[in-house]
């Protein structure tokens, strides 16, 4: 249960926030996951963020519903899932939190999919739409099997949610920078840093903040207040647009794939560059 605080530590002792990034498990398929695994990691991201497909997100937009979409139509479970998952964390090297509904979870028995999630190479697990009170099961689950859970908190997430959340949460704490769902809609909100002075007062684990950020300046805005830089709809969109240029062009299968993956790596530098401006301005400001 340390390989994701390990990671943080890391990006501490280099004096830079982390970079967590989001996958859809399968979309298009389980191959092309492994590869786009790969290539954050060759970018620089430090955790890799797994979401497993389910037909109703609750907070997901329009990317990464359609991302979803295409998983489901290709046929992925979480069985197939987990049985790819050694090869997704070891084709990146980074420790690898499970994204995913609680439905999936019940229907495939919690301690099962916590031993089994652990076995293929977890090392957390986050559950948005449980809440912290009612979690006490499958955190214990999560526990025994080695697994870190990560909460979430909001800006309307009320002070005693938060705490309750803050409380509960190993290896890192997810803070959504604003309301609404995921994607480049709206930014990462104006009251970024209030936001995070706020989780700080509760949080004993780094916080990482997603929604919203999908370039170099988001990822610079948050890493000024944030031990953590979350992103994953620039991701899949890269990649998807990618794919679908080179298959229009008549590229092999295989071609296609790499096309993608050099998409989402120059996407990673990218971000990972105005991460380290970030560590450049706040050292500059502080002089």
């Amino acid at each position: 249960m340390r390989r994701i605080s390990e990671a943080f530590a890391r990006c501490r002792d280099q004096g830079r926030a982390a970079l967590v990034a989001y996958l859809a498990a399968g979309d298009p398929d389980l191959e092309t996951t492994a590869n786009l695994a790969r290539a954050v990691a060759e970018g620089g991201a430090d955790v890799l963020e797994l979401g497993i497909p389910f037909s109703d997100p609750l907070a997901d937009g329009s990317i990464i519903q359609a991302a979803y979409t295409r998983a489901l139509e290709g046929g992925v479970t979480v069985k197939r899932i987990i049985e790819a998952m050694p090869r997704i964390a070891g084709e990146s090297g980074l420790p690898l939190v499970l994204m995913t509904a609680l439905n999936p979870v019940l229907a495939y028995g919690p301690t099962a999919f916590c031993r089994d999630a652990a076995a293929a190479g977890a090392a957390g697990l986050l559950v948005p739409d449980l809440l912290p009170e009612d979690s006490g099961p499958l955190r214990e689950a999560a526990a025994a099997a080695g697994l870190d859970t990560v909460y979430l908190g909001a800006p309307d997430t009320s002070d005693e949610r938060l705490a309750a959340a803050a409380v509960l949460s190993t290896g890192f704490f997810y803070l959504i920078s604003r309301r609404g769902v995921t994607g480049p809609q709206a930014g990462v909100g104006d009251a970024l840093d209030a936001l995070v002075a706020r989780a700080r007062r509760y949080c004993r684990v780094p916080i990482a903040v997603g929604f919203g950020v999908t370039d170099s300046e988001d990822a610079r805005r948050v890493a000024e207040v944030a031990d953590g830089v979350i992103v994953g709809s620039a991701f899949i969109e890269a990649a998807a647009e990618a794919l679908a240029t080179a298959r229009g062009a008549g590229e092999s299968t295989a071609s296609a794939m790499s096309s993608g993956a050099d998409a989402v790596r120059e996407r990673t530098e990218q971000l990972m560059d105005g991460i380290r401006q970030a560590r450049t301005a706040v050292r500059e400001a502080k002089r």
